[in-house]
């Protein structure tokens, strides 16, 4: 049964930056939970970061894979440099997917961290822009497949037609 990592606060966590939940409340979720298929995580809350914490946003030029390269910052809304407990962050959710099997996650887009279509562009005005956050980005460089939390559909689909003569190596 291949396992999935998903967003802590999707699964009715207060852990998002505000100290809210983003509770998808979808039936997937739930029966996925049930079969024991879930491994769940908060990038941030595992790094150390508090719930709640200023709002961040991927500040310079691109997303996530600028952040890993050295061509971009998380910065808060205060003005604090969060980069590094970003970078952080990505490694402990890489290490929990490794130790766990996750070929797969659902993380909450949007996040600097967590984002998987958009992020926002810095200027913390709500101006979203395409692109990855760092967890995200890190993941998906080393083989993790990330959805947000509006595939979940074409998750399942995925995983329910995966058979051992289908499943990738």
């Amino acid at each position: 049964m291949d396992r999935v990592l998903v967003s802590a606060c999707l699964l009715g966590s207060k852990v998002r930056y505000n100290g809210s939940y983003r509770l998808s409340g979808h039936p997937v979720l739930a029966r996925w939970q049930s079969e024991g298929r879930l491994v769940q995580i908060c990038p941030e809350v595992a790094a150390g970061f508090s719930t709640p914490r200023p709002p961040a946003e991927i500040c310079g030029t691109g997303d996530g894979h600028a952040v890993l390269h050295g061509q971009g910052r998380v910065v808060e809304k205060t003005g604090k440099d969060v980069t590094q407990l970003y970078l952080d962050a990505g490694q402990l959710a890489l290490d929990l997917a490794r130790e766990t099997g996750c070929r797969f996650a659902v993380l909450t887009d949007g996040s600097p961290s967590c984002g998987s279509s958009f992020v926002y562009d810095g200027s913390f005005s709500g101006k979203r822009v395409a692109g990855r956050g760092t967890t995200t980005a890190l993941l998906e460089a080393n083989g993790v497949r990330v959805f947000s939390e509006d595939q979940i559909e074409e998750l399942d689909d995925l995983l329910t037609g995966l058979g051992p003569a289908q499943s990738p190596a």
